[in-house]
């Protein structure tokens, strides 16, 4: 499926096919987080992202009630089309479930915020190797001890994505992430996991663990499961997310993204 369209992954995805993490699905193509919010908490909720816009950065922003993401791929439905969503109640533990069509209001909101898998082409394309890829993996994700920006109802704790590289690549992973800032940009940090708050790399907070060289440094991406976090602790009486790692794949390409800081720029409409 890797070599795949993201049309035909979606067609997949929509017939229930295929349900698993998207990392190293379609080449080439931007793959989106995604949250789905009432219209009454949309402006609070886009004020949070722009205000911790590193893990956190708006691609797209739907109507109220818009269910097709035409902006984004002109058949997409975002109803169907990603793999595993989490439906988040006040006071209950996430539902996860694959596809939301007889949940859907026409109050929703969507937002598709950035994911480092959009970058991690770019990384292979440089001969590293991304290990939660060349493991078959979804990428391990840590809970920090670094506190986001809090906006009204919305606040958490920043969470990250892990990637391992030796010295010299950590180098050159940190200078190609960092064309891109609409997808997380650069690590957050690089080195000790200690330093944020994260006692065990062997035992992610969402994800699967990889493998660590003795030679190799960890480095941590602003990861948007942040969102996630931060919707859950608004403790909203309905929203609809992404799970983690399981990506809304779009037709939009990735080299569209590079060196751009302002999604208005690029008129994703």
């Amino acid at each position: 499926m890797i070599k795949q369209c993201p049309r035909v992954i979606r067609s997949e995805i929509r017939a229930g096919r295929f349900c698993g993490a998207t990392s190293g699905l379609a080449a080439g193509y931007v793959q989106a987080n995604v949250a789905m919010v009432s219209a009454k908490y949309a402006d609070e909720f886009a004020h949070f992202c722009a205000q911790n816009s590193r893990a956190c950065a708006l691609l797209y922003r739907a109507e109220p009630g818009q269910f097709l993401m035409s902006g984004l791929g002109k058949d997409i439905d975002i109803r169907s089309d990603v793999p595993r969503y989490l439906v988040h109640r006040e006071g209950q533990a996430a539902e996860e479930v694959t596809d939301i069509t007889a949940l859907w209001r026409d109050d929703l909101v969507t937002f598709a915020l950035g994911c480092s898998f959009s970058f991690e082409e770019a990384l292979i394309a440089a001969g590293l190797e991304v290990r939660n890829i060349v493991e078959g993996r979804n990428v391990p994700m840590y809970r920090t001890d670094r506190d986001c920006t809090a906006v009204g109802r919305f606040h958490g704790k920043m969470v990250v994505s892990m990637r391992p590289f030796n010295g010299d690549a950590t180098e050159r992973a940190c200078e190609i992430s960092g064309r891109y800032p609409l997808v997380h940009g650069a690590p957050v940090f690089s080195g000790d996991a200690d330093a944020l708050g994260i006692d065990d790399l062997g035992e992610p907070d969402f994800g699967d663990a990889v493998r660590i060289d003795n030679n190799e440094i960890p480095s941590f991406w602003a990861c948007g499961v942040t969102a996630i976090e931060a919707l859950s602790n608004a403790n909203l009486p309905f929203c609809i997310t992404h799970a983690p790692g399981h990506m809304l794949i779009s037709d939009r390409l990735n080299a569209e993204l590079e060196s751009v800081t302002d999604i208005q720029s690029l008129d994703w409409r």
